[in-house]
């Protein structure tokens, strides 16, 4: 049997941030151009149902499994236990499914969902808002963990806490071994970082990966004219991998060195009426399974 397994994310449909981007499009078209694209993966969006006994046999008729799903975390304001006590569904649901990580990212301070914010203006925090955000996010991956059997795996995003390599390794040296990270390619770029640095410092804790690539020069001038990420998504600066300028030789050669199993899953956030989902889709799958199979994952 593989150790991974091919998903893509329906943010190449239509945009969980900005919902207006895809969003004539019904899930049903959704969830059968993945499935003729060849994954057999997705993660939850926001036209999808959140009960299991809705959501799985929907799956099921596309023969597609739920990966994980993004949960929107709050421990910059909330206790530990109160954090708990909201992510009960969303356990339910996860455990329902069968996923073995959720992509926690921490949303309570970030900038990256309104447009009208420049990327510049993030928050970051002070040496002790580290110590107790780390406390606290390391008591919610503990209980996951031990309670649960599921890899809290923390999603490191642009115009969040955690948005540098600097950040990340930051938010790993300070946490407990219960902490793992959602790895993405586009994101991490975007922050200045590379992933590869990630993976053979933090490969042990990778508990998902997220692919999407990344167009430097589109980049580079949101960056220069100070833009909002979701400006910055609108302007094109992500795609899917292959198309763009993300060195995947040197991630699958860093992924196959530290013998990652689970999910390889694309997401690309993109306007579905500039790049046509399917065939963005097609073209991931073909150039995640040809990345894959050349490095023997």
């Amino acid at each position: 049997m593989s150790k991974v397994q091919y998903g893509i994310s329906p943010l190449t449909w239509t945009n969980d941030d900005m919902p207006e981007l895809g969003g004539e499009i019904p899930l049903e078209t959704c969830l059968s151009e993945m499935s003729e694209s060849g994954f057999t993966g997705t993660e939850l969006g926001t036209k999808y149902p959140r009960d299991p006994e809705t959501l799985i046999p929907l799956l099921k008729n596309h023969n597609l499994v739920l990966a994980s799903g993004w949960f929107s975390g709050n421990l910059m304001t909330l206790t530990a236990e109160e954090e708990i006590a909201e992510m009960q569904g969303h356990i339910l649901l996860l455990k329902a499914a069968g996923c073995k990580a959720m992509v926690y990212g921490e949303v309570s301070n970030t900038v990256h969902g309104d447009i009208n914010k420049p990327l510049s203006s993030r928050v970051i925090l002070t040496e002790e808002e580290w110590k107790t955000y780390a406390e606290k996010l390391t008591t919610v991956a503990d209980y996951l963990l031990n309670k649960h059997d599921i890899k809290l795996s923390f999603h490191h995003h642009v115009g969040t806490i955690v948005e540098t390599e600097e950040d990340i390794n930051r938010l790993m040296e300070a946490t407990g071994d219960s902490v793992y990270l959602t790895l993405d390619t586009g994101h991490i770029t975007y922050g200045g970082g590379n992933p590869v640095n990630v993976i053979e410092r933090w490969g042990h804790r990778i508990g998902h990966m997220h692919f999407k690539d990344l167009r430097i020069e589109v980049m580079n001038a949101a960056r220069d004219a100070d833009k909002s990420f979701l400006n910055a998504v609108l302007d094109g600066v992500f795609t899917v991998p292959g198309t763009g300028d993300v060195n995947y030789d040197d991630v699958f050669a860093a992924l196959k060195a530290r013998n990652y199993e689970g999910w390889l899953l694309v997401e690309a956030e993109q306007d579905p009426a500039k790049a046509h989902p399917l065939t963005f889709a097609k073209t991931a799958y073909e150039n995640i399974t040809g990345y894959a199979n050349k490095y023997g994952l």
